[in-house]
């Protein structure tokens, strides 16, 4: 997995950079097997005037093609980055279940001797009940 952390606007300190990541290893450190690429864009959009404008965008691409985008903007960088990092972290969880959900076995099925398919009685018993886990 790559990671890249971009600032734009201001200039990315040390401490900004550490605190980045170890902020995204606690909140996604448990997806890191599934994810291909991590970007984090940290922007100052009003410059020197102030105001609620530090945005963290987080970019997550998964396996598959799919992406997750978060963005997330504050008064205070850090407080931007954690909520950022709490919204992919939950939007992460979302996604996965997702994939668990379309990735179901496929019942094997028999012919019988007048060639149609007919499923043995462990598949029907299985179909029945999706959430048994195989022995």
């Amino acid at each position: 997995m790559r990671i890249t952390i971009q600032a734009n606007g201001f200039t990315m300190t040390h401490a900004l950079r550490a605190y980045t990541e170890q902020r995204l290893a606690s909140a996604l450190g448990w997806a890191r097997t599934r994810m291909q690429r991590l970007v984090v864009l940290l922007s100052d959009i009003n410059g020197p005037r102030g105001g609620v404008d530090k945005r963290c965008k987080i970019q997550v691409q998964l396996g598959g093609g799919r992406a997750v985008v978060i963005e997330e903007t504050e008064a205070d960088l850090y407080a931007a980055i954690d909520r950022a990092a709490e919204r992919a972290d939950r939007a992460l969880v979302r996604q996965v279940e997702r994939s668990r959900d379309f990735a179901r076995e496929r019942i094997p099925a028999q012919l019988d001797n007048m060639g149609t398919a007919a499923y043995t009685a462990a598949a029907a018993d299985d179909a029945a009940d999706p959430t048994a886990r195989k022995r």
